[in-house]
């Protein structure tokens, strides 16, 4: 009985890592894609001038709490592992294919969690659309905190991960349909 039960637990962990890996994918890619207009300023010497320097740590202090802290460790990330851990547990084909997409609350969900994940990607669409018309330097201070917000929401989601996988899985409403 055993060695029927170990076998199962595997493919859970991937079910798992392949959500939880999937979503930091996605979020390094940003991170990188971001990264290079964020610190232009400085590889190309040009630097900032005092009030853009002070406008520049503030940005990325706020983004670090309101994003980072508020919006990825406190609410998408324990939502994101949870929702990975449930996909493990009861692993459906379709779902398992679309993971990420499912530990995001963009697939699967209740229809407010559905419209709620899907308004962020359009406001995030929307926002870099609008930063990228930014003249230098604002566009490359405002890509600076939102690269901090993200480092700190991909780090809060690994560690949240690790710690699931130790056993200390996030208990968060799942929002799943009934």
């Amino acid at each position: 009985m055993e060695s029927s039960t170990v076998p199962q637990r595997a493919p859970s962990y991937w079910v798992a890592t392949w959500g939880v890996l999937g979503v930091a994918l996605l979020l390094t890619q940003a991170i990188v894609r971001l990264s290079v207009v964020a610190v232009d300023p400085f590889v190309t010497g040009r630097g900032l001038t005092a009030f853009e320097t002070t406008v520049c740590v503030a940005w990325v202090l706020v983004s670090l709490h309101s994003e980072g802290y508020r919006g990825f460790q406190k609410s998408f990330v324990p939502r994101t592992v949870a929702r990975a851990f449930h996909l493990a547990s009861a692993p459906r084909p379709f779902l398992v294919a679309l993971a990420p997409a499912f530990c995001m609350g963009l697939v699967h969900a209740r229809r407010r969690r559905l419209v709620t994940s899907w308004s962020i990607v359009l406001l995030i669409v929307l926002a870099v659309i609008a930063v990228r018309r930014l003249p230098a330097p604002w566009r490359s201070i405002v890509d600076l905190g939102v690269v901090a917000g993200l480092v700190w929401g991909t780090v809060a989601l690994l560690a949240t991960f690790a710690r699931a996988l130790r056993g200390n899985v996030p208990v968060y409403p799942l929002d799943l349909p009934d």
